[in-house]
C-alpha cells in the first residue's frame, strides 16, 4: 500500500476482533505482525469463548455434545475433539459422569467453571504474546461486551499486552481511543449500557483529546445504520423474525457511537461486534471499518491500516487467512 498525496506511512496497524476463544485465530493474530509488516496489533474485543462443553470420560472413549449431537471418540482422539470444540468458540473440560451430571444440573457451577476457563486462556495467550512477538511489536487487546470483567486485570498485568480500555493511548501519529461497551443486546452481557450512558462514557474519554491531535477509535460497537451493523432481527425467543418470507435484517449499532464519530471525526474508526457486517464506510471524513468475524470457520478476518505522519489514514486492506 503506497502513500497518497506524498504523505509517508508512519504506522501500519493490524486490527482483528471477535475471535471468541479460538486458539488458532489468536495464533494467526500474532503471526499477522510479520505477515503484514505491522508494528501494532489491535484485538478489538470479544476474545472470550461462548460457553463450556463438558467431555464425559468413559475410560477408553470420550463423549460430548457438539452442535446438539452426542459425539463419541476414542481416547486417543481427545486433542482432536477438544480442537473441534474450541473451533466453535467453546471451552472443553474433561470430567467423569458424576461431575458432568453435576455441572448440567447446576448452571451457577457451570458459569463459574466457564469463567475460570476464560481467565486461564487469557493468561495462556499473554504468555504466547511474550514468546512470539518481537520486542518492537505493540500488542493492544481491549475487551468487548462478551468478555467478562474478570479478564481486565489479567490483560492489565500482562507484560507485553496493553489494555487501554476507556483511555487514550499514544500510537505516535495518533491517539487510540478504546471502548468495549455496547448498547443493550438480547444476551445481557457484562458491558452493556443505554445510549445516553454510552454517550457520556465516550465523551469523558474523547473530550480529553488535545486540540489538533488526531485520534483513531477502537469502539467495539459499530455506528448505527452505517452498513457495518446489519444483523438479523430476533424475536423474544431469540429466533429470526421473518418478513415477506425472508429474515428481517435491521441496523443494531449505536447512535452514541455514530454521533461521536460525527462530532470528533477521527481519522479511522475500528469496529466489530456484528460478525456478518464486514465493510468499509465513510461518516464525514472518518474511515469506518468492520473486518467481520468467521472464527467458527477457522478463519481470521482482519484489516491492515496505514497511518500517515499526521495521523490521517493512507490506505487499508481487508485480510482473511
Amino acid at each position: 500500500m503506497a502513500g497518497k498525496g506524498g504523505r509517508k506511512r508512519a504506522l501500519r496497524l493490524y486490527f482483528a476482533t471477535d475471535i471468541h476463544g479460538s486458539e488458532r485465530c489468536f495464533r494467526k493474530f500474532l503471526a499477522a505482525a510479520k505477515a503484514y509488516d505491522a508494528t501494532v496489533l489491535i484485538m478489538g474485543g470479544d476474545i472470550a469463548g461462548k460457553g463450556l462443553v463438558p467431555i464425559r470420560d468413559h475410560g477408553a472413549t470420550l463423549s460430548a455434545t457438539v452442535r446438539g449431537e452426542t459425539v463419541t471418540v476414542p481416547r486417543a482422539d481427545e486433542e482432536r475433539l477438544r480442537g473441534e470444540i474450541n473451533k466453535l468458540g467453546f471451552y472443553s473440560v474433561l470430567r467423569d459422569d458424576s461431575e458432568v451430571d453435576r455441572l448440567e444440573r447446576d448452571p451457577a457451577a457451570q458459569a463459574t467453571e466457564f469463567r475460570r476457563e476464560i481467565v486461564a486462556q487469557i493468561k495462556h495467550w499473554a504468555e504466547l504474546v511474550e514468546e512470539r512477538l518481537d520486542p518492537w511489536i505493540r500488542c493492544i487487546i481491549t475487551p468487548g461486551n462478551d468478555d467478562p470483567l474478570e479478564i481486565d486485570p489479567v490483560l492489565h498485568s500482562a507484560p507485553r499486552i496493553d489494555c487501554p480500555e476507556g483511555e487514550l493511548f499514544d500510537l505516535g501519529p495518533a491517539l487510540l481511543a478504546s471502548c468495549g461497551d455496547v448498547t443493550p443486546t438480547p444476551w445481557n452481557t457484562d458491558r452493556e449500557f443505554p445510549e445516553p450512558e454510552l454517550a457520556k462514557r465516550l465523551a469523558k474519554m474523547l473530550d480529553a483529546v488535545p486540540k489538533g491531535r488526531e485520534v483513531i477509535f477502537n469502539f467495539h460497537n459499530p455506528p448505527y445504520s452505517s452498513g457495518l451493523d446489519f444483523a438479523a432481527e430476533l424475536d423474544a425467543n431469540l429466533l429470526p423474525v421473518i418478513r415477506g418470507g425472508r429474515p428481517s435484517i435491521i441496523p443494531v449499532g449505536s447512535t452514541a457511537v455514530r454521533n461521536a464519530i460525527r462530532q470528533y471525526q477521527p481519522s479511522v474508526a475500528l469496529h466489530g461486534h456484528i460478525h456478518e457486517s464486514k465493510g468499509a464506510q465513510k461518516i464525514g471524513t472518518t474511515l469506518c471499518l468492520n473486518p467481520g468475524s468467521d472464527y467458527a470457520a477457522d478463519l481470521l478476518r482482519g484489516v491492515v491500516v496505514d497511518i500517515a505522519e499526521d495521523g490521517s489514514s493512507l490506505d487499508f486492506l481487508f485480510t482473511a487467512g
